[in-house]
């Protein structure tokens, strides 16, 4: 039997006064995601253990059926896997936005810099680097604005903030603080100094783009210590997706990391080409799973009118296609949520739970016709803590 996994990150919100009280997910039209429900069953799911931060590495990990109260060692260091760059025992690794700051460096005008591209970015890390980077403190660049730092002896006596958190507020506050941190605030004060006169930043502000001006440390933690998922449930896996966070995640529990050409974490992602290669993928794995975070990155924007959209194109142009073709194939089962919510009105992640569907082999339809947030009430079904959800979606008992 086959298994795939539909991650829409962040796609789960609260009602909001602009649809009447609905949510993007009850506003959008939803006609796969639906038929999963109606033909499956719904219910809700918990991803975040309490005293954990709602982050998609915690959340995905999760779903992904890790008890990260157990496993969990900081977000950055997964990204490393992805990024090939293996961390030492002692080294300490940070996830390293390229951001706007506004109003003279002191309010977070973007946190991802206008969603600057990979090749811009690149220079500019690589930049970062040369003028930055010793033997104790080393740049990698990554995609788009997510980029690692790796801390070589780095001490941990610190706390900092995930920049997606203080959108369009200021930064005061929020800077890295704790005994450990002056390096770390250093390092984001003098990338400042350096990148104002960039040629790539000069090229952005000439065409009107939000620039780059500065680097944002968050993140940080040490190498992973996660069992290969063959090793806790007997089966292999792919992952797809366009962040680096997901694919070291992938490294690290033993997924073949599936590329896909377009891929771009935005509302402009490939989803095509994501729902192809799901489906040559599982000719080679028994679970296949596919990230999206479009959904995501459009809460982060405070775009209503993006999520909705990418919520409608996740469905009809990913979900749809892949269960048509997996019905033809033999025996399956699907299964869609989101990994935590992230609301349009607030802009950041919450640790509220999340509806999802789940249909296929010897899943017995339970009445209910429609994914969104209602399941959270009324679903059949429910996973305190999330990460319970896996070992039942990959039973071979019935299921409703």
């Amino acid at each position: 039997m086959k298994y795939v996994i539909f991650l829409g990150d962040g796609m789960s919100d609260s009602p909001m006064p602009e649809l009447n009280g609905k949510t993007p997910l009850m506003a959008a039209n939803t006609p796969n995601l639906d038929r999963m429900v109606r033909e499956g069953i719904g219910g809700w799911s918990l991803n975040t253990p309490d005293g954990f931060y709602p982050g998609s590495d915690v959340a995905n990990l999760g779903v992904l059926g890790y008890d990260v109260t157990q496993s969990y060692t900081g977000r950055s260091p997964l990204e490393a896997g992805a990024m090939g760059v293996e961390l030492a025992e002692d080294d300490l690794a940070f996830r390293c936005n390229l951001v706007n700051l506004a109003d003279n460096f002191n309010v977070m005008g973007d946190f991802s810099a206008g969603h600057i591209t990979t090749a811009e970015a690149s220079e500019i890390i690589h930049f970062i680097d040369e003028k930055l980077g010793s033997e104790t403190f080393r740049f990698h660049p990554g995609v788009s604005y997510r980029h690692l730092l790796v801390w070589k002896g780095g001490r941990e006596s610190l706390t900092t903030t995930a920049p997606h958190d203080i959108s369009d507020r200021p930064i005061a506050g929020h800077l890295p603080t704790g005994a450990d941190a002056q390096p770390i605030a250093h390092l984001m004060r003098e990338s400042q100094k350096i990148l104002s006169d960039h040629p790539v930043n000069f090229q952005r502000a000439r065409a009107g783009e939000k620039t780059a001006n500065s680097i944002w440390l968050w993140g940080q933690g040490r190498r992973p210590r996660l069992s290969l998922f063959n090793d806790l449930y007997g089966k292999s896996g792919g992952m797809i997706s366009a962040v680096d966070l997901m694919h070291g995640i992938a490294a690290n529990i033993g997924f073949e990391s599936i590329r896909v050409d377009g891929a771009t974490g935005w509302i402009d992602t490939n989803y095509r080409g994501k729902a192809e290669a799901c489906l040559e993928g599982l000719r080679r794995h028994d679970i296949l799973f596919v990230h999206v975070e479009s959904p995501d990155e459009a809460g982060h924007a405070g775009r209503l009118d993006y999520k909705i959209q990418a919520i409608e194109d996740f469905d009809r142009l990913l979900v749809g296609p892949v269960l048509d073709a997996l019905a033809e194939r033999g025996p399956f089962r699907a299964a869609a949520l989101p990994d935590h919510p992230t609301p349009v009105a607030t802009k950041t992640h919450n640790s509220d739970p999340v509806p999802f569907a789940m249909m296929g082999e010897k899943i017995k339809p339970d009445g209910n016709s429609r994914y969104d947030e209602d399941l959270l009430k009324h679903g059949s079904l429910s996973f305190s803590p999330g990460h319970r959800l896996m070992a039942t979606f990959l039973s071979e008992e019935a299921i409703g």
